[in-house]
């Protein structure tokens, strides 16, 4: 058997042997998919190694703009942190990749999921002892956008208080958990419910209820309605923005010709496959 295992190892390392790592910041919503999928057609199809860092996309954003972390390429979800990245002076532009909506997770081992099942989403949040996970508004736009559809469900389902039963202050402590760790928590049951980009639950097997276009934040036909939410955190205020993937090659990227043909891979139809069968949407329709 330890045989076997030093074959494995030797047949591992001339594999991974003269291909150029990469270093990709990225939104963690896109964990599922960038450490699986595309890691791995990105290794057989451009000779890359990616090396990737999830994060929420505004604080990777800030980290980016600051010089804390030089990744080679960064997508994010949403454009507010590519402009920020932008506006620091780290790119000169980025392209449009993927999309996808909002929509509430669940775990199947949660005692209310019959109830998630068969019942309006927002009245079942409701319930006494729920525990419902999210991100940080402040550092992530998965944060702010799950306020944003509470508040745009407060109109539409005619109840006036909903945003704060719900999720009570902005900032809430016991709600919130880092991207990553928010899925593993639904499935362990430690969650009942989180807000998930449609792309999570799906990679993770995940029972989820999907939203009304007028709520999902998906349609961009309907940025108009959207905008009508807002939020307001350390003096700037934020609205809803389409739920779009852009990714940009750093100014001054370690392996910059690398980087651009990357993200030109990413635009492609190789990548534009996986992310479908990943349950993102092409960002082309919108």
């Amino acid at each position: 058997m330890k045989g076997c295992y030093c074959i494995l190892a030797a047949v591992t390392a001339v594999a991974l042997r003269g291909q150029v790592p990469l270093e990709v910041a990225y939104a963690g919503s896109m964990t599922s998919v960038m450490e699986g999928p595309i890691k791995r057609a990105a290794a057989a199809e451009l000779g890359f190694d990616l090396q990737g860092r999830a994060q929420g996309a505004s604080g990777l954003a800030q980290l980016i703009a600051g010089g804390s972390i030089r990744p080679d390429v960064f997508i994010s979800i949403t454009a507010s942190p590519i402009d920020t990245v932008l506006k620091a002076g780290k790119i000169r532009e980025a392209v449009p990749i993927a999309r996808t909506e909002m929509v509430i997770a669940y775990s199947p081992k949660s005692r209310f999921a019959a109830q998630f099942a068969s019942k309006p989403w927002w009245r079942v949040l409701q319930e006494p002892g729920v525990r419902f996970g999210r991100t940080d508004p402040v550092t992530d736009p998965q944060g702010r956008n799950i306020i944003f559809v509470v508040q745009l469900a407060a109109a539409y389902c005619h109840q006036p208080d909903l945003a704060r039963r719900i999720v009570g202050p902005d900032v809430n402590p016991q709600q919130i958990f880092t991207e990553p760790s928010i899925q593993a928590r639904l499935q362990s049951g430690e969650l009942d419910a989180a807000s998930a980009y449609k792309v999570q639950p799906v990679a993770f097997g995940l029972p989820y209820i999907s939203l009304p276009d007028e709520l999902n934040l998906g349609d961009r036909a309907r940025a108009a309605e959207y905008a009508r939410a807002s939020l307001t955190l350390n003096g700037r205020t934020y609205h809803p923005e389409p739920l779009v993937y852009y990714a940009a090659v750093l100014n001054g990227a370690a392996h910059h010709p690398e980087a651009v043909r990357f993200v030109e891979w990413l635009e492609g139809r190789s990548a534009r496959d996986i992310f479908q069968r990943a349950g993102y949407d092409p960002a082309g329709k919108l």
